[in-house]
Protein backbone atom coordinates (compact mmCIF):
# COMPACT_ATOMS: atom_id res chain seq x y z
CA UNK A 1 0.00 0.00 0.00
CA UNK A 2 2.63 2.40 -0.74
CA UNK A 3 2.71 6.07 -2.12
CA UNK A 4 3.50 7.50 -6.18
CA UNK A 5 6.12 9.91 -5.40
CA UNK A 6 6.54 12.16 -8.21
CA UNK A 7 9.98 15.15 -8.37
CA UNK A 8 9.73 18.24 -9.47
CA UNK A 9 12.74 19.46 -11.67
CA UNK A 10 13.25 22.62 -8.93
CA UNK A 11 13.51 19.55 -6.35
CA UNK A 12 15.92 17.48 -8.46
CA UNK A 13 18.29 20.20 -9.08
CA UNK A 14 18.38 21.10 -5.11
CA UNK A 15 19.21 16.93 -4.51
CA UNK A 16 22.34 17.45 -6.53
CA UNK A 17 23.72 19.82 -4.35
CA UNK A 18 22.77 18.48 -1.00
CA UNK A 19 25.25 17.13 1.44
CA UNK A 20 25.51 13.68 0.41
CA UNK A 21 24.11 12.31 4.30
CA UNK A 22 21.17 14.31 3.25
CA UNK A 23 20.73 12.70 -0.21
CA UNK A 24 20.95 9.08 1.53
CA UNK A 25 18.50 10.43 4.29
CA UNK A 26 15.93 12.03 1.30
CA UNK A 27 16.25 8.71 -0.83
CA UNK A 28 15.88 6.79 2.16
CA UNK A 29 12.27 8.65 3.23
CA UNK A 30 11.55 8.28 -0.65
CA UNK A 31 11.49 4.43 -0.26
CA UNK A 32 9.74 4.07 2.84
CA UNK A 33 6.45 6.28 1.14
CA UNK A 34 6.96 4.29 -1.62
CA UNK A 35 6.75 1.11 0.13
CA UNK A 36 4.78 1.76 3.40
CA UNK A 37 2.92 4.49 2.54
CA UNK A 38 2.63 8.24 3.51
CA UNK A 39 0.31 7.43 6.88
CA UNK A 40 2.82 5.18 8.07
CA UNK A 41 5.90 7.19 7.40
CA UNK A 42 4.41 9.89 9.28
CA UNK A 43 3.79 7.74 12.06
CA UNK A 44 7.76 7.73 12.91
CA UNK A 45 8.53 10.28 14.77
CA UNK A 46 11.84 11.21 14.08
CA UNK A 47 10.85 12.84 10.97
CA UNK A 48 8.67 15.28 12.24
CA UNK A 49 6.21 15.57 9.48
CA UNK A 50 4.02 18.66 10.21
CA UNK A 51 2.00 20.88 7.93
CA UNK A 52 3.34 24.56 7.19
CA UNK A 53 1.55 27.95 7.15
CA UNK A 54 1.39 31.16 5.51
CA UNK A 55 2.48 30.96 1.86
CA UNK A 56 3.43 27.46 2.19
CA UNK A 57 -0.17 26.34 3.61
CA UNK A 58 -1.34 22.77 1.97
CA UNK A 59 2.46 21.74 1.82
CA UNK A 60 4.55 19.57 4.76
CA UNK A 61 7.88 19.39 5.86
CA UNK A 62 9.60 16.64 7.34
CA UNK A 63 13.29 16.96 9.28
CA UNK A 64 15.81 15.49 7.22
CA UNK A 65 18.51 16.49 10.42
CA UNK A 66 18.88 19.65 12.14
CA UNK A 67 18.99 21.92 9.25
CA UNK A 68 17.57 20.18 6.27
CA UNK A 69 13.92 20.12 5.24
CA UNK A 70 12.19 18.44 2.86
CA UNK A 71 8.95 19.97 1.36
CA UNK A 72 6.06 18.21 -0.05
CA UNK A 73 2.46 18.52 -0.89
CA UNK A 74 -0.14 15.51 -1.23
CA UNK A 75 -1.94 15.05 -4.38
CA UNK A 76 -5.20 12.83 -4.67
CA UNK A 77 -5.53 11.98 -1.22
CA UNK A 78 -2.45 9.86 -0.28
CA UNK A 79 -2.49 8.41 -3.67
CA UNK A 80 0.27 10.92 -4.46
CA UNK A 81 2.85 13.04 -3.17
CA UNK A 82 4.48 15.77 -5.05
CA UNK A 83 8.18 16.84 -4.06
CA UNK A 84 9.12 20.44 -4.07
CA UNK A 85 12.08 21.09 -2.43
CA UNK A 86 15.41 20.16 -0.51
CA UNK A 87 16.14 22.75 1.19
CA UNK A 88 18.62 24.50 4.27
CA UNK A 89 16.03 25.62 6.98
CA UNK A 90 16.07 29.12 7.90
CA UNK A 91 16.00 30.06 11.71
Amino acid sequence: MGTRVERTKRFEKQLERVPEAILVKTIFWIGLVENLGLREVRKRPGYHDEPLVGLRKGQRSVRLNQAYRLIYKEVHEHLEILLLEVTKHEY
